[in-house]
């Protein structure tokens, strides 16, 4: 089952953050990836747990959390 995901992500400033984040966020297994703009990111998780996908971020550089 996927579940469709927005996260709040802090400290995107520019394009070389959204860039970074976006690498960050398709390198886990299980998410596809939508939409990432400064501040947050829209994806699918297929496989993947959030507490991955946080994690991910977090080793990035970006602090991370869901949008309710």
């Amino acid at each position: 089952m996927s579940q469709l995901v927005t996260l709040t992500i802090d400290g995107m400033h520019c394009g070389a953050c959204v860039r970074r984040v976006r690498t960050a966020l398709e390198k886990v297994p299980g998410v596809g990836v939508s939409d990432v703009s400064i501040g947050k990111a829209s994806l699918t998780l297929t496989g993947a747990g959030l507490k991955d996908v946080v994690a991910a971020l977090e080793r990035a550089g970006y602090p991370a959390r869901q949008i309710v």
